[in-house]
């Protein structure tokens, strides 16, 4: 094989980049002017987020920003993994089989391991903070997504915590949001293990050491997406990118704290967060509001985050700094395909062969809406599509919709699931409600307030609905089959 036909292998953002412009319509590269402060997000919300955000937007190429208003040099790359065919092309796996490919990865996981210093690419520019002119705000351009946001916030930033207790680590992406020159606070979802790192820390009276590793190889950030049960407490989800990656990720000491910072990422915050300090999210601003979350709504600002306080930056020469834009499909993609991959694998374990496949919808931002395509094969499989229903509600808590279908819906189809709801569904005898179940608290409907009966908020009604054919009626719902022709001479462009 010819150098220029060897395939590019991903270990960072910039291989994977390197892959995409490989790929048409897939990558673009702008040099106009663009401002962090709402400008950017204002853009890509109309060129490629899609999801949750509010219409007109569309599904489009990954772009970088090179022209960055107030930072010389800078480039901010947004939406890399906002389209699903993206996302399968930067893995290796086809786009509807992404669930069970990451399932895989899960099985095979490699830990990660500690390399020497030394020409770590993460460690090239360093930036001290107990430098006299040291200001995040200005060597960063963290974006503001809306004018209403409580500040710049650092949408993709992994953040990478140890159990002070047993030591083992764990990554996750949290809300970041700049406070001032050496201070960002930090917003945890209830359950997320560094949160619980961090509660140990402070009752000893000590600071958590972390570290903030950006613009990483998307097998990273997929992998650490995964939430309990499919990664219980001690679980240390970097080995899920090895696993994916067949190699595992390499780590270095960070310079200013004792943590780990990954060796290949192109922007890495290191500090502490603080024992007993707490802020107010929108400090600065007073907006009220957060930041555009992925259901779709500007979340209130938390009146009592923990603060992480900066010690370093460390950077590549030229790093590129990776946003997203809250409610787009990125996070869907983000969140959705480790959605997909606990709900197949643990329903597969339960119910073998039962299962084709998950989608995550991008309606429920990865997280709140999943469709299951199941096959029946014999007369005792009617019912066992509601079982398997339970089984994701208990694979992936956050859940709060199941819909289920036969094999012959495309899940990834809108219009196909609701046409199988329209006449494979009735509504009293084909729905099942679960209240009073845990789920989050970004979904604003799962409140009190919306209705006196919830009794807190982040508690739900669950609910199932099954549209799949009842076994022994599955002849008169056949669909009708069209004559298999090769169209490809007809409109050749099309099928490329």
């Amino acid at each position: 094989m010819s150098q220029q036909n060897k395939p590019i292998a991903i270990d960072d953002l910039r291989s994977a980049l390197e892959l995409l412009k490989t790929i048409p319509q897939q990558y673009h590269e702008t040099n106009v002017e663009i401002d962090p402060n709402a400008d950017l997000a204002g853009v890509y919300k109309q060129i490629g987020a899609g999801g949750t955000v509010q219409r007109p937007t569309r599904l489009g190429p990954a772009m970088m920003f090179n022209n960055i208003k107030g930072y010389p040099g800078a480039k901010v790359l947004v939406g890399l993994l906002a389209d699903r065919e993206r996302v399968a092309a930067m893995l290796g796996a086809p786009s509807v089989e992404l669930g069970k490919y990451m399932g895989q990865a899960v099985k095979n996981c490699i830990a990660p391991i500690v390399v020497a210093n030394a020409g770590a690419p993460c460690q090239e520019v360093v930036y001290k903070a107990s430098d006299k002119d040291f200001d995040l705000r200005k060597i960063l351009p963290a974006p503001t997504n809306t004018p209403e946001d409580a500040g710049p916030y650092f949408c993709e930033g992994l953040v990478l915590g140890s159990d002070p207790e047993t030591g083992h680590s764990d990554v996750t992406i949290h809300r970041l949001c700049v406070q001032g020159k050496d201070s960002i606070s930090i917003y945890f979802a209830p359950g997320r293990h560094i949160d619980a790192f961090r509660e140990k820390a402070e009752k000893a009276g000590k600071p958590l050491p972390v570290t903030i590793n950006m613009s990483l190889d998307p097998a990273i950030m997929i992998g650490s997406c995964f939430e309990a049960p499919t990664t219980p407490f001690g679980f240390d989800e970097l080995s899920i990118a090895g696993g994916l990656r067949k190699k595992p990720v390499e780590l270095v000491k960070a310079l200013t704290v004792n943590q780990h910072s990954i060796a290949k990422a192109e922007i890495v915050i290191e500090g502490e967060i603080l024992p007993n300090v707490r802020v107010v999210e929108d400090q600065n601003t007073n907006t009220g509001h957060a930041m555009p979350e992925f259901p779709g709504y500007n979340g209130p600002a938390n009146q009592s985050l923990p603060l992480i306080r900066v010690t370093a930056i460390t950077t590549r020469k030229n790093p590129i700094m990776q946003t997203l834009i809250g409610p787009g499909e990125e996070h869907t993609n983000l969140a959705g395909i480790p959605t997909e991959a606990s709900i197949y694998n643990a329903v597969e374990a339960a119910l073998p062969g039962l299962l084709k496949n998950v989608y995550a919808h991008t309606a429920g931002g990865g997280k709140f809406m999943s469709i299951l395509q199941i096959q029946k094969t014999k007369p005792t499989d009617q019912g066992r599509e509601r079982q398997a229903a339970l089984v994701a509600f208990a694979a992936y808590y956050e859940l709060k919709q199941v819909i289920l279908v036969d094999e012959d819906v495309d899940i990834f189809d809108s219009n196909d699931v609701f046409w199988a709801m329209t006449t494979r569904y009735q509504g009293d005898i084909s729905t099942i409600f679960i209240p009073g179940v845990r789920c989050h608290p970004l979904d604003p409907s799962q409140d009190p307030s919306f209705d006196p009966k919830i009794l807190g908020k982040g508690i739900s009604t669950k609910t199932i609905f099954d549209c799949t054919v009842p076994w022994n009626l599955k002849a008169k719902f056949k669909r009708a089959q069209f004559k298999e022709v090769d169209a490809t001479p007809y409109l050749p462009e099309w099928f490329k």
